[in-house]
């Protein structure tokens, strides 16, 4: 298993809360150490208390990478990992920073809203910093190798030492993306590619709507999730073999966990999705948290 993930509703001592997910590549260490750090960096960064959320998210991605880039224990270490991770703000506002493919998306009165957009190598503005790095994109891939053009590690496609980090050809230079919350807003989601190349984002807000409705736990609808998209034995196409991961956060506005679920049901009856769910042959902004359930290592022969 190559991701990891955090959880704090209390970043160290504030009242801020932190969420992350982190889909590891070529190997788990950079992933599992960003599970334990980021959060620490994005708190040491000047720009926190100063509550400028949207540079200390920024600051922290950075210091974390430059920090595993200076130590000598990762020197020879290939692997990698996106991260998403949601910042939950006193002032009832999410910031999501993203780097890489993994996404984030919230419940508005069960639609869809994305909190993060993926970064590809065939993305336009992302290929073009590939290749002003002196890399290239091959099959869809940086250098025909990586299918993701930021992450943090990843130290082979950052050795232009004439570029700032943000310039490289592959980046941990996270978008963020604020959203200031309302009474609309239900819960939001975090999770790795695994899920999203097999759902929507409709799709998945839908599900777990749909199931908060029928009172299932949050840790039981992110099984339900990744059981829907775990590949058959005979599916060749390599969706549902990757290692998955998922969190759902609930907004409770002031409730307790048990009238948010009625709430959220009461509102699912009286509205319809833009999407049918798929079958299967804190005060004002207050947050709870369900630990996300990570997929088990794959079988033989589904890597």
């Amino acid at each position: 298993m190559e991701d990891a993930h955090a959880t704090l509703l209390k970043l160290d001592n504030t009242e801020a809360s932190f969420f992350g997910v982190y889909d590891g590549h070529g190997g788990s260490s950079v992933a599992k150490y960003t599970g334990q750090a980021l959060h620490r960096h994005i708190r040491e960064s000047k720009h926190f208390d100063k509550n400028e959320y949207r540079e200390a998210l920024k600051d922290g991605f950075m210091a974390l990478d430059k920090e595993l880039s200076q130590d000598k224990s990762f020197e020879f270490d290939p692997s990698g990992c996106t991260a998403v991770t949601a910042l939950v703000t006193p002032d009832n506002r999410i910031f999501v920073a993203n780097a890489g493919d993994s996404r984030s998306v919230i419940s508005v009165n069960g639609e869809s809203k994305a909190l993060s957009y993926d970064h590809k190598p065939v993305n336009r503005l992302e290929s073009q910093r590939i290749i002003a790095a002196g890399g290239f994109v091959e099959f869809g891939r940086v250098n025909g190798n990586l299918a993701l053009s930021r992450a943090i590690g990843d130290f082979e496609f950052k050795q232009n030492e004439h570029l700032p980090p943000e310039e490289q050809i592959v980046t941990c230079d996270p978008d963020v993306i604020e959203h200031e919350i309302s009474g609309e807003d239900e819960f939001f989601v975090l999770a790795c590619d695994g899920i999203w190349d097999c759902m929507t984002n409709q799709q998945v807000v839908s599900f777990v709507r749909s199931e908060i409705a029928k009172r299932t736990p949050l840790e039981v609808i992110c099984e339900e999730i990744m059981d829907h998209c775990l590949a058959t034995d005979s599916d060749m196409t390599g969706v549902g073999c990757d290692n998955m991961s998922i969190m759902i956060i609930g907004i409770l506005h002031g409730k307790t966990e048990d009238e948010w679920y009625d709430w959220v049901a009461s509102r699912s009856g009286t509205k319809n999705s833009k999407e049918e769910t798929p079958s299967t042959s804190t005060t004002e902004g207050a947050i709870e948290e369900k630990l996300p359930v990570d997929e088990k290592e794959p079988e033989q022969g589904e890597q």
